[in-house]
């Protein structure tokens, strides 16, 4: 049975030209996310950290979001990253998100990865978004121990306004939590575990007292609800400073919470540093292949403009095993001294 729905390509090409009717996002969500200025993005630009804790206080990992102005493809834009490492009975798991937006929350492309390293029975899933000839373009693939399930599917960016992903709605609220308001019937839209558009809604939790680093704070609260096709829905409850940044995270029902512990004023002696698996991060993996690239073209043009020096290390290449020096390095100055433009004396003199 198990064998039968593990496809190695399910809804392949799939669209969402359905009969049924798509969900759709409010005005209000619409008009929120049009509305966005670049001085309340600037305000978003730092990073947060948060520690991962038990109900009984045990320390079980962290949890880091950082947004910074970047391009991509030519293009200016939002780059979010968060991160979520940790651990779920002494097994490793965690959670990245890597997402380019545009100033007004729009998906360019967006890099997610989820795993839980059990013994004998491994979960690891990914799934990359991107904006294509005005359609998202979704690939996801499931691991299960050594079963895999590969998805795919597409929607036109015109059944999509107001789309909110896992990366652009950590960035939604930042700036839900500087306002220190928000319209009623915030509902957006999004996709499930599925890959079904369904509905996720934003609301006001309002202002309560919380306990950061000693102090009692002031905190600003939103709560966002997420819909599925064919799962229970899951709610998250955040906690924002005045300044934006993420004081408390929590699933509603998990007993796990994430804390801020200390004020971003205590912290201004320096920032800890995330460790950051390059192979991971989209933008740094994405650098490294056009630089590849950019760096083998170059070099086959100028070999195309100079075919003598394949000749010449052809030739020296031929010789060198011919002869089977010993000592390559002097072999090697003795075969490419005659070609030297001027004598070595003259250019022994030079380097004095």
């Amino acid at each position: 049975m198990m064998e039968a729905l593990l496809e190695d390509e399910t809804a392949a090409g799939a669209s969402a030209g359905t009969e049924e009717e798509e969900p759709k996002a409010s005005d209000e969500a619409v008009r929120f996310m049009s509305s966005v200025e670049p001085a309340e993005l600037l305000q978003c630009v730092f990073p947060d950290s948060l520690v991962t804790v038990s109900e009984g206080g045990r320390h079980l990992g962290k949890f880091t979001v950082t947004v910074e102005f970047a391009r991509r493809v030519q293009q200016a834009c939002v780059l979010l990253h968060a991160q979520s490492q940790g651990a779920i009975d002494d097994s490793p798991c965690g959670t990245t998100v890597t997402a380019y937006l545009t100033t007004d929350l729009e998906v360019l492309e967006e890099d997610y990865h989820e795993y839980v390293k059990l013994e004998g029975h491994s979960l690891d899933k990914r799934c990359h978004m991107v904006q294509r000839d005005g359609q998202i373009v979704i690939d996801k693939v499931t691991t299960v121990g050594e079963e895999t399930k590969k998805e795919s599917v597409s929607y036109p960016m015109s059944v999509l306004r107001g789309l909110v992903t896992e990366g652009s709605n950590l960035l939604l609220m930042r700036l839900i939590a500087l306002r220190k308001k928000m319209p009623e019937h915030m509902t957006f839209i999004s996709f499930d575990q599925g890959l079904h558009v369904i509905h996720t809604t934003f609301s006001e939790l309002g202002l309560k007292e919380l306990e950061v680093g000693g102090e009692s704070v002031e905190v600003f609260g939103v709560e966002r609800i997420v819909h599925s096709v064919e799962d229970s829905p899951t709610t998250w409850q955040c906690y924002f400073l005045a300044d934006g940044h993420l004081a408390s995270r929590v699933q509603v029902g998990s007993p796990v919470t994430m804390r801020l512990l200390q004020l971003p004023s205590q912290l201004e002696k320096g920032f800890e540093k995330v460790p950051l698996v390059w192979e991971e991060d989209m933008q740094m993996h994405s650098q490294f292949v056009d630089r590849k690239e950019e760096l083998k073209a170059d070099h086959a043009s100028y070999l195309r403009q100079h075919p003598e020096i394949r000749a010449l290390i052809s030739d020296f290449l031929q010789f060198l095993l011919l002869k089977k020096p010993e000592d390559t390095f002097q072999f090697a100055r003795e075969y490419f001294l005659p070609f030297a433009s001027r004598p070595p004396e003259q250019s022994s003199e030079n380097t004095l």
